[in-house]
């Protein structure tokens, strides 16, 4: 089977071509470094620096002996991906390509506009690319749980039964979006969902929760192959964020009262949910969705989760409520089903404290190149 992984230079995208090479699929990945310009743009920067998509292929293969086909090119641009598609013509089409951040969505409408063109433009060229040359196509398309916003009611998995007026009907979960990114990935449903129902494309929708880690299997055997790991707050995750500000002797920023509570996974688990979806498709014409977390956790939760785990290393660890920055509800009920990846045989990886000081240590070897400048920019909602 043929891979195509589109976004496959990024946190999650390039341990997903190594996760499924590994696993014997043909794969190809697909980036123009848009996210790596972002962050220079911004003057923020990962924990290390990775080596470019050329060079990791290369390092992948002389560790491996396996080979993984690299196109760099915009995705916005029709030639392009048209190209991209004739030539590998993909089995399954695993969606990253996106501009991936919240907070750099509500930056300044730059940064908005850019985050509209780019992540609805590349869902709509993917779509079109499918359908031309590729009809019978698995596109997987790595949603968010962000979609759904903090309703007062059981976040189902994709889809709600209605009853109105004595008519029943299923229609997608309503979602209310946090940020101008949640909003374009509710987008990308929408299109998918009609082109689902109007030209019978096979679609997994995975509404993934924030991720956390760095270690994943097949980047044990060689550090160069390691994920990039920011941890400002325009791209870092915010687990991720509270462990550098730990070990770089920053007090833990917790928006608001620290009640905002969310659906995590490790990095490893993401790689596993992808390999369920490839494994279990779709018919012609469905739409699956998987809301993809194994945990949930409050805020303070989490800060309080990193303190413990740095003390017992020797690091003295703060936690400092600020003005919350964010528009969002800080105290809610959140209770979102996720069975579906269970039933398919997810074996979860939970944050242990085992698990918390391995990623503590890993970032202890980088400590002298954390820039403390870099880790809180403020990005305002309102």
């Amino acid at each position: 089977m043929r891979i195509l992984i589109l976004g496959g230079d990024g946190y999650l995208g390039w341990p997903t071509a190594m996760h499924l090479s590994a696993k014997g699929y043909e794969v190809a990945v697909v980036d123009n470094y848009m996210r790596r310009t972002l962050m220079l743009n911004e003057d923020v920067a990962p924990l290390c620096q990775t080596p470019n998509l050329y060079e990791r292929t290369r390092i992948w293969k002389e560790n491996t002996g396996k080979d993984i086909k690299t196109y760099i090119g915009d995705l916005k641009e029709w030639e392009f991906i048209s190209h991209v598609f004739q030539e590998f013509i993909p089995d399954t089409v695993i969606h990253y390509a996106e501009q991936p951040s919240a907070p750099y969505s509500m930056l300044r409408r730059e940064a908005a506009s850019l985050t509209i063109s780019n992540n609805i433009s590349v869902t709509a060229n993917v779509i079109f690319a499918s359908h031309e040359y590729c009809p019978e196509v698995h596109i997987i398309k790595l949603g968010t749980m962000g979609e759904y916003g903090t309703p007062n009611i059981d976040i189902e998995e994709g889809w709600i039964d209605i009853k109105h007026k004595n008519r029943e009907e299923k229609f997608l979960f309503p979602r209310q979006a946090g940020s101008l990114y949640h909003t374009t990935k509710i987008m990308d449903t929408d299109l998918l969902w009609y082109y689902v129902r109007v030209w019978g494309l096979r679609v997994t929708d995975l509404m993934q929760g924030p991720v956390y880690g760095v270690f994943t299997p097949e980047s044990s055997q060689d550090n160069r192959l390691l994920t990039l790991f920011s941890y400002d707050e325009l791209f870092g995750t915010v687990l991720n964020r509270f462990i550098v500000q730990a070990v770089a002797g920053y007090p833990l920023t917790v928006y608001g009262k620290g009640g905002q509570t969310r659906g995590y996974l490790n990095i490893k688990d993401t790689l596993q949910c992808v390999r369920l979806a490839i494994e279990n498709p779709p018919k012609s014409g469905e739409l699956n969705i998987f809301n993809q977390f194994t945990e949930t956790f409050s805020v303070n939760e989490l800060a309080k989760k990193v303190q413990n785990s740095a003390s017992k290393l020797g690091l003295e660890v703060q936690i400092k409520n600020i003005d919350n920055p964010r528009k969002e509800m800080e105290e809610h009920y959140y209770n979102p089903v996720h069975t579906g990846l269970l039933d398919l045989g997810l074996e979860p990886s939970y944050l242990t404290d085992s698990e918390l000081n391995k990623i503590i240590e890993h970032v202890l070897k980088y400590k002298e190149s954390i820039d403390k400048h870099k880790i809180f920019r403020g990005v305002k909602w309102a």
